[in-house]
């Protein structure tokens, strides 16, 4: 929601009217010199919108305020040309409307489109979440990632390396959905600040990392490679078992981690899965992802993947003492098992490990044959949205 300023105002009144940690409104206007707003300019306001609403005979601001639970001060803020000692009736004004439900609906398939609107929705209604591109993928679709908080060590949290994992994406959507939330109604996140949460750890989210891929699950093949990817599967039109990119490339066997070893006994040419490729990093996909790591620094890092109820924190005993500690607490605020270490190499959390010496992990949610039935959606989420809120602390 925006609003005009006027003179005198300043974002801490703007904080105190709308109920608003003063930090979320300052990253949210990161153009504007918080200490001299400048009249006329507008503000960002998180965590609202705006309707419409037309006079009633009878109406005052008064009136209205009070109906609504909020200051007069700020329907006067939102109608600053209209005269609030003499509402016409017929006129239109503008109401605020505190946002108090999450608009993530995971209990669907989730392509890569459902992700771009909730995206969009989101940015909209919190201004404070950064939204940038990291890549594109092969078909051109941008590799969005998403930052929320404030302090200077950074969490990575990526889903959908695998395209028929899909249900991981949706999983990460709904947390980010509840955590912005939080964030705007001074609430906690399984017990914990949101904005604790938020000044401990800034969080960097992929929600798609394969989206040709989870758009070729849930949809097929787009016309310009359908011959080839009808190839790829062996003539079927059935493409829920396919988990690699739109080329055949499995993008969690494309990392410089034992990948020699993982491309001799793995499938030996592009397909639905197990392919590590040609190459090392030959996909834009996990080039991107490499190169994020690479820039970003991430004190920790967690990749979603489905199924097994499982956390793989170890490689190569190059994992740091704190990745045991962290590995325990995620197993038991989910229920999960911690597994050290598991005879499957050259994925991302994998060369993570080695390459920086940080926390790393995967993170195999709910049980059963990829892909999972949404039915799960609902279990997983429970089981796992307390591993997030451990992992930004």
């Amino acid at each position: 929601m925006d609003v005009r300023v006027r003179s005198g105002d300043t974002l801490w009144h703007y904080s105190q009217l709308f109920y608003i940690p003063l930090v979320l409104l300052i990253d949210s206007n990161p153009n504007i010199d918080p200490n001299a707003l400048p009249l006329g300019e507008f503000v960002k306001i998180p965590g609202f919108l705006t309707n419409e609403y037309t006079i009633q005979n009878g109406d005052t601001y008064w009136k209205l305020a009070r109906a609504r639970n909020v200051d007069i001060d700020v329907l006067m803020l939102l109608n600053q040309d209209a005269n609030p000692t003499h509402l016409k009736k017929g006129t239109i004004i503008r109401l605020p409307s505190r946002v108090t439900n999450i608009i993530v609906n995971g209990n669907q398939a989730y392509d890569f489109q459902k992700m771009s609107n909730d995206l969009k929705q989101l940015r909209s209604i919190y201004p404070f979440m950064k939204c940038d591109n990291i890549g594109k993928s092969v078909l051109q679709l941008p590799l969005h990632q998403v930052r929320i908080g404030k302090s200077s060590r950074k969490v990575n949290i990526n889903a959908s390396f695998h395209a028929n994992e899909w249900i991981t994406t949706p999983i990460l959507m709904k947390f980010l959905n509840e955590y912005l939330l939080a964030l705007t109604n001074g609430q906690t996140v399984k017990g914990i600040s949101a904005l604790t949460l938020y000044f401990r750890f800034q969080l960097f989210a992929v929600p798609i990392v394969n989206p040709d891929g989870v758009n070729l699950v849930l949809n097929g093949p787009p016309a310009p490679v359908r011959e080839e990817v009808l190839t790829m599967n062996k003539g079927s039109s059935d493409f829920s078992g396919w988990k690699a990119n739109i080329r055949g490339v499995d993008l969690n066997k494309q990392f410089p981690a034992k990948w020699e070893l993982e491309k001799e006994r793995k499938q030996k040419e592009p397909g639905p899965r197990d392919f590590s490729g040609y190459a090392p990093l030959s996909q834009p996909e996990s080039q991107a992802m490499a190169a994020l790591a690479e820039q970003i620094k991430f004190e920790r890092l967690l990749a979603l993947h489905t199924q097994g109820k499982e956390i793989y924190w170890g490689y190569e005993g190059h994992e740091p003492a704190e990745s045991e500690i962290l590995a325990n607490d995620f197993s038991m605020v989910s229920g999960y098992k911690a597994v050290r270490y598991v005879d499957n190499f050259a994925g991302y959390k994998d060369w993570f490990i080695q390459q920086f010496h940080k926390p790393g992990f995967t993170l195999e949610l709910g049980n059963g044959q990829n892909p999972l039935p949404i039915e799960q959606f609902d279990e997983i989420y429970e089981h796992v949205s307390g591993i997030f809120v451990r992992s930004l602390m």
